[in-house]
């Protein structure tokens, strides 16, 4: 018999989930009467207090789960337009350093998946990982021939936990399922990602195939795999250099070299969209490494998604703002959207439209409006890509193929929006030569570097 004590059981982490959310129920009632009976005195600091406690047992919990669950509070961690800054502080926790696996346990691990122990297999290998994160967590170590390494051990029985996981999503979903709020089909895409991420042979596949990808973009550094030491639950790679973000901004860099890593970050982003078709789609901010001279480290390849013809050709015909160009390039932006379907007489789908037209045109401002650079610091990128989520879902109208391309598209601008970047869009899209007409000579460099005519944006 299965019993609530067993971690990684359906039933186990079910019961975790809903004491979890009677747990935060109570604190809010609490919170309410507190309000009720002691007044209006102190109401501020008792709704912080209640943000930490609450953000902090939140966190304690999705670091224990750990896979789909704990993903799912590292993308909260990014909403900074729609939670107090006192839960995303908490949150944030959830990006680089959850609790590890006991030494002894990884060392098992380790030797069960390569059959040898890590102390056999390298030089050194130091047992205190210096990353844990949903799926897996990170040891330095040096091979036998001197190369510093970071070698990724997988957490045991990791792809039942995801398997009960999104069964607990589905069955909570029924109600959304039904009425047509929450396609199966957006849970099915979600489960089949999470899943291809715990095979790291694929992860070194995927390492491979977007460091040749995306070689001609010298700033950008993707570890190598070394595959003698590599099996389907050990992944070791090359050490990269540099700090995550909040470390990075800590150190307060100038905002020269803010727009500089805001500029590369968007260029090779729409650089996989319209010449790869294929993204790194897990981009929280714990992915990304950076340095003071604006060059980028690049790590986690688990979700690389493969794109169907349909998205690229969507994002040109948004970038073109096709829209304007008549009912027939309406219609078939509308397919593109959501697919096979009457769509052009669906008053939701055009209004749905408007909204993502608005998007574009926030991010990539039209020429006539005389001003390319787009402040990423500014909270109206954010509100707006929510806006267009939140209509999507409220008209049925979601595709799962969107899942995650939608996330790695929310967690760049959230990277921006931190940066508070300022960003000349249009110079982005020229230098990738999109559209055919690139008089740039270096094409991996925004123009306010290639001359000195124009100032940079401050």
């Amino acid at each position: 018999m299965v019993k609530p004590n067993q971690p990684n059981s359906r039933i186990g982490r079910g019961y975790r989930v809903g004491r979890l959310g009677l747990s935060l129920a109570g604190s809010y009632l609490g919170y309410q009467l507190q309000n009720l009976l002691l007044g209006s005195d102190s109401r501020e600091e008792r709704r912080r207090t209640l943000h930490r406690r609450v953000s902090r047992r939140v966190r304690e919990e999705l670091e224990s789960l750990k896979g789909p669950f704990m993903k799912l509070g590292q993308l909260l961690s990014t909403q900074s337009q729609a939670l107090p800054d006192d839960v995303l502080e908490e949150l944030a926790k959830l990006q680089m350093k959850a609790p590890g696996m006991h030494p002894t346990l990884a060392r098992a691990q380790f030797k069960a998946s390569f059959g040898k122990y890590p102390e056999e297999a390298f030089t050194e290998f130091d047992p205190e990982p210096f990353a844990a994160a949903s799926l897996g967590q990170v040891h330095c170590a040096v091979t036998k021939q001197g190369a510093r390494v970071a070698v990724k051990i997988q957490y045991p029985a990791i792809r039942t936990a995801i398997e009960n996981d999104f069964k607990l999503l589905k069955s909570a979903a029924i109600p959304g399922r039904v009425t047509g709020y929450f396609p199966v089909a957006i849970l099915e895409e979600a489960q089949r990602g999470f899943l291809e991420e715990t095979d790291y042979l694929n992860e070194g596949r995927n390492i491979d195939f977007l460091r040749e990808q995306l070689a001609r973009f010298q700033f950008l550094t993707i570890p190598n795999v070394h595959w003698d030491l590599t099996t389907d639950r050990v992944l070791t790679m090359s050490f990269l250099q540099g700090t995550t973000i909040r470390d990075f901004l800590a150190r307060k860099p100038s905002q020269a070299v803010r727009n500089l890593i805001g500029f590369r970050l968007l260029q090779i982003y729409q650089y996989q969209l319209h010449f790869v078709h294929a993204i790194h789609a897990d981009p929280h901010p714990g992915n990304y490494l950076f340095q003071d001279d604006g060059s980028i480290g690049l790590v986690d390849f688990g979700c690389v998604k493969r794109l169907s013809p349909d998205i690229p050709e969507l994002a040109r015909a948004l970038l073109e703002r096709a829209w304007l160009q008549g009912d027939r390039q309406v219609s078939r932006i509308l397919r593109l959207i959501w697919g096979p379907g009457d769509y052009a007489k669906n008053p939701k789908a055009h209004r749905m439209l408007e909204t993502i037209t608005d998007f574009y045109n926030t991010v990539f401002p039209p020429p006539e409006s005389n001003c390319p650079v787009v402040d990423f610091g500014s909270p109206r990128v954010l509100n707006s890509l929510t806006l267009n989520m939140q209509k999507a879902v409220r008209h049925k109208l979601a595709n799962a193929e969107f899942a995650f391309s939608t996330r790695a598209e929310l967690g760049l601008y959230n990277l921006l929006h931190q940066l508070a970047a300022k960003v000349d869009t249009a110079d982005v899209l020229q230098t990738l030569d999109l559209f055919g007409d690139s008089k740039h000579p270096d094409a991996t460099t925004p123009a306010t570097a290639r001359s000195k005519q124009r100032p940079a944006p401050v």
